[in-house]
């Protein structure tokens, strides 16, 4: 019941496929949207490496001729995300790392669109610290709450809402890519409705709707049914807790993210 309540605030509206509703959507596969143009091979650098994008900057060959210098480093850290995605890490690390790729592919395209906006700069910053936590096997001490930056807003509280409640319930652990991605999705979505309007958001809606139910039906795959009513449950409360906090007048001004019930 409460699905169908929350799907008729979906957005509908048709809209044009933009370039940043492909550089998201190349975030469903383990490749980036960097990598996808690539013509040269690299090897994935080992874990233990202590190497660094910034400083290392000569040594990295372009991918393409008129790559800039901030996108081959962007380029170079990606790579270095890749080895904790792999399954031998833990569902955390995967998640981290997924959800690093995914502020990079942000990054990315803001880089390439020539934007003026923050949001670019505050993506790289995010992934930054998540890729420095794993090269320093600090990964633990990074929260799993995400608070909403200034450059974004909290819209579409039904997603939020599924997305916080399972985080409560151990959800990373059956689906870490699609919980990050579907994460960074909502922020960056926003982002552009406040900024160009809701033609510019939808497809990025669609995706996080799409990436959150396959997260939860990876969780209710592996879980009784009334560990699965206590999900149901939860999505609710977070629902009644996020829909007045919902920008409705299109305004990006942040948002903190307090636990149900508290």
């Amino acid at each position: 019941m409460f699905k169908a309540a929350i799907n008729t605030i979906a957005y509908n509206r048709p809209i044009q496929a933009t370039l940043s509703a492909l550089l998201l959507l190349s975030m469903a596969s383990p490749a980036s949207a960097a990598d996808s143009i690539a013509t040269d091979t690299v090897q994935i650098v080992n874990t233990k490496s202590t190497r660094d994008c910034r400083t290392d900057i000569e040594t990295q060959v372009p991918s393409y001729k008129y790559q800039s210098e901030q996108q081959r480093v962007l380029n170079c850290m990606i790579k270095q995300l890749q080895p904790y995605q792999q399954k031998d890490k833990t569902a955390r690390q995967q998640y981290l790392a997924y959800k690093a790729q995914a502020w990079l592919n942000y990054a990315i395209h803001q880089n390439s669109m020539n934007s003026r906006s923050p949001a670019g700069s505050v993506a790289v910053d995010m992934a930054e610290s998540i890729l420095h936590a794993l090269k320093n096997d600090t990964a633990q001490d990074i929260t799993l709450q995400q608070d909403i930056p200034m450059t974004s807003a909290l819209m579409r509280p039904d997603l939020w809402a599924t997305l916080s409640a399972l985080k409560d319930s151990d959800g990373i652990e059956s689906a870490p890519r699609e919980m990050a991605f579907s994460e960074v999705a909502l922020i960056w979505a926003a982002t552009n409705q406040c900024e160009r309007g809701w033609r510019e958001s939808g497809i990025h809606f669609r995706m996080v709707d799409r990436w959150l139910e396959q997260a939860r039906e990876a969780y209710i795959n592996v879980h009784d049914s009334q560990t699965n009513v206590a999900l149901e449950k939860r999505i609710v409360d977070y629902y009644k807790q996020y829909a007045p906090l919902d920008a409705s007048d299109d305004v990006c001004r942040g948002q903190i993210l307090i636990p149900s019930g508290q």
